[in-house]
């Protein structure tokens, strides 16, 4: 399950709440385009924005819009490990393949605070579980020994990794640091769009994916092209959606940029993000239009 392209949506919400339909109608598409698997309520999925209620009807409909067609991968991470069993009991009722879940803090955590969330977890589920690795959001930074010390734990099966700066030797050296350190049966998942395809050449066996999440075609040229070993045409299609990666550089990165992506193309209705997040208007929306025209995205 944790291989290939995971294509996270949105969740469109408004001020009065889920936006259902739409909802449904992204995962789907996703489903219909046989993603190898759809992470809902990841960070694209504003799963920070959500009270439990709501974050519990999402993972519902998740699971049955995929229709067992695809696995669905649901988000369960919050501030307080009652909380994060909560939403993991949640996911496992709504028939969820696996989870993800994230150190989220307000206050930093900790080493040992992190393993022993992580440790707390892993004993209630039935289902595997990613580790969710985004200091972006969550400002922790995991260790190469700390992710090797939770993957021994026995409901791990994929490491989410930030994208790794640098070429594709400095990336495939990070890959194989970490993997070094793992079970074999834990597969390592890149994040970071710009930069996946050369976290897929590098050896990666994943793509966690907000582009996947809304032009789910699109990434799975790349994914196929990674996974067939041509790793010249994987690049060359992640560098032809350069004018998209621009965007994400401008605009504080991948949300708003494909939120205002599918609100533009009709996905979803305006607005789609929970205040006091936003949708790009003006002339940065007129130029998400031009790019979503110029590289022929549906």
């Amino acid at each position: 399950m944790f291989l290939g392209l995971s294509a996270f949506p949105l969740t469109p919400m408004d001020e009065q709440g889920l936006d259902e339909r739409a909802f449904i109608r992204l995962v789907e598409h996703l489903a219909e385009a046989s993603v190898d698997s759809i992470g809902a309520l990841g960070s694209t999925g504003s799963y920070a924005y959500l009270n439990p209620e709501e974050r519990a009807r999402v993972a519902r409909l998740a699971v049955e819009s995929a229709a067992g067609r695809v696995p669905v991968i649901i988000g369960i991470g919050a501030l307080r490990t009652r909380d994060v069993l909560i939403h993991a009991d949640n996911a496992q009722q709504a028939g969820a393949s696996g989870v993800l879940l994230a150190p989220m803090s307000y206050q930093s955590l900790t080493d040992e605070e992190v393993f022993d969330l992580y440790e707390t977890v892993g004993r209630s589920l039935s289902v595997p579980l990613c580790v969710y690795d985004n200091p972006g959001t969550t400002h922790f930074a995991f260790s190469d020994a700390l992710h090797g010390r939770i993957a021994q734990l026995p409901s791990v099966r994929s490491i989410k990794i930030p994208p790794v700066a640098g070429d594709l030797d400095t990336t495939r050296a990070r890959v194989e640091r970490l993997r070094a350190l793992i079970p074999a049966e834990v597969t390592i998942g890149i994040s970071g769009d710009p930069l996946a395809a050369t976290g897929l050449n590098a050896g990666c066996d994943a793509w966690y994916s907000v582009l996947g999440g809304l032009f789910p075609k699109t990434a799975l040229a790349i994914t196929r092209a990674a996974q067939a070993g041509d790793t010249n045409a994987a690049q060359a299609k992640s560098q032809a959606l350069e004018p998209l990666w621009a965007l994400y550089r401008d605009y504080g990165g991948s949300l708003r940029v494909i939120a205002t992506m599918a609100e533009i193309t009709g996905r979803v209705s305006h607005p789609c993000l929970p205040l006091p997040l936003k949708t790009l208007q003006g002339s940065a929306r007129e130029r998400v239009a031009k790019v979503i025209e110029q590289l022929g995205l549906k």
